[in-house]
This record gives C-alpha cells, structure tokens and sequence, in this order.
C-alpha cells in the first residue's frame, strides 16, 4: 500500500517592513518639521497665482526694447566670462582629474584630489564669487574666475570617472610593449576618453551660460547685475526684454554646443557620392 506524502501548504513568513516603515516616518517627520519650521503664510498661498499673472503681464505685455543694445553687450560679457571660466576650469581639472583616476596617481594623491574635488563642489557658484569680490572687486573676471573654480569640482569628477570606464584593451597593449604610466595615459587613456573629455568641457560651457547671469546678480557684472538693477527700480517692462534675451541666448548656445558635442561622440555622418 502507498503512501502519498501531501505538500507542505503552510505559508511563508511575511518579510518584516519595519525598517521601511521608521525609514518613512522620519522622512515624514522631517518634512514636517521643515514645514512648520519655515513659517509660511497658508492663507496667502491662493493670491500667489494671481499675482504671478500680474508681474508676467506687466513684464511681457508689451516688452520695452529701448535697453536692447546694452542688453546684448551685456550679454556678450556673461558669454564671455563663462568661456573664459569653461576655459580655465577644463585646463585645470583635466590633468588634475587623470591624476586622480585608479591606475595613473598614487592612492595618496588620488585621495587628496577626489577630497578636494568634493570640497569644491559643495561651495556654490555665488559663494565663491562673494568671496572673490573682496580681492578682485566688482569685474567679470571675478565672474569668470568663481566659475572656472566652481566647476573644477564637478569637471575633475567626470574626468577621472571617464578615464577609470576607458576600455583596458589598449592600456594592456601599451603596457606589454614596456610602456610606463605616462606612456600609457599619452598613447592609450587620452586618446580613448579625448571625446567624452571634449563634450563635458562643452557641456561646463552651458553651464556657464546660466549661472554666470546668477552671479551677475552678487555684482559680478554681466546681465545678470542688469537684470538686478532694472529689477530693484521695478522697470518691469525693461526686466522682460532681459528675461527674453536671456533665454533666447541660452537656447541658441545650447542648440550650437549640443549639436558640435553629438558630432564628437558620434562623429560625422557619411555622405553619398553621386556617381
């Protein structure tokens, strides 16, 4: 006689919650502390569309272009304290950020610089351009420089982030013809990571663009302290023609410098040859 052996039908344990669960009540808790800790005014949180509505009218309603040939030079210093800064800050952060890719520094220095890369980063733009202000004065070369400073944190990261995911194929090669490290970054790191390299100094460029017309506004000259000074008299038509150019200047740069960085990682298309 055979015996059937039924299958155990007794249900798992439920994985215990309770870690997510205290994880969400803090996030609860400090939201509402935030909350309350930032005395905001509940009852006029429903004028705030409305007079939204009001300054968008009274600054694009009918824009004044008397300011046009100021705006635009002012413009062009913005544009050209951002290059300057893009400039400065990928001279600077590439060697810098090689150095600090496993493989190419030694570990005390690869820490040294991955630490000062974090301080930088976490220093804003307007930070360091206030600091600034106080030994070069109110110029846009403390524009350019607090820019150049401020992004070699973040370019020094993608540099040697983009150096430690180059493929090892080549360095292997030029290691087993005896080369060095400095032979090795030269003939095999640069030349793989050059594109990449290439298209995040452009991208710094962008960046620039629209942060150097928020250090404008801490003095650093640009359209920026134009905008803050037609602002604070309440020339809002004057404010709008600004606001307009600023964006069409910043998406013009961006439709440019994203157009010549997909040519470098994708390289040029192949034309046909009418025969």
């Amino acid at each position: 006689m055979t015996t059937t052996t039924l299958p155990d039908l007794t249900l798992p344990t439920r994985p215990s919650r309770l870690r997510e669960t205290i994880a969400a009540v803090l996030v609860g808790a400090v939201v509402l502390v935030s909350i309350i800790g930032l005395d905001i005014p509940w009852t006029e949180l429903s004028d705030i569309p409305g007079r939204v509505a009001e300054y968008l009218r009274l600054m694009f309603a009918e824009p004044s272009w008397e300011k046009l040939p100021r705006a635009l030079f002012e413009t062009w210093r913005s544009v050209s304290m951002a290059w300057l800064g893009a400039i400065g800050c990928v001279v600077v952060s590439i060697p810098l950020g090689m150095l600090a890719a496993r493989g190419v520094g030694p570990a005390w220095l690869r820490f040294v610089l991955r630490r000062s890369f974090a301080v930088i980063r976490a220093v804003p733009e307007v930070i360091i351009a206030l600091v600034l202000l106080t030994v070069t004065g109110l110029t846009p070369f403390t524009g350019a420089l607090a820019l150049g400073i401020a992004g070699i944190g973040t370019q020094g990261k993608w540099v040697y982030e983009t150096i430690e995911s180059a493929q090892e194929g080549a360095s292997e090669a030029v290691r087993a013809a005896g080369g060095n490290t400095a032979e090795v970054t030269r003939w095999a790191l640069w030349p793989a990571a050059a594109p990449a390299l290439m298209s995040f100094a452009l991208y710094r460029f962008e960046i620039n663009i629209r942060t150097s017309a928020v250090l404008g506004l801490v003095g650093a000259g640009g359209i920026g302290t134009m905008l803050s000074n037609y602002t604070n008299y309440r020339e809002w038509d004057t404010v709008g023609m600004l606001l307009i150019v600023v964006v069409a200047v910043t998406m013009v740069f961006d439709l440019v410098s994203g157009s010549i960085r997909r040519r470098i990682m994708e390289g040029g298309r192949a034309r046909a040859v009418d025969r």
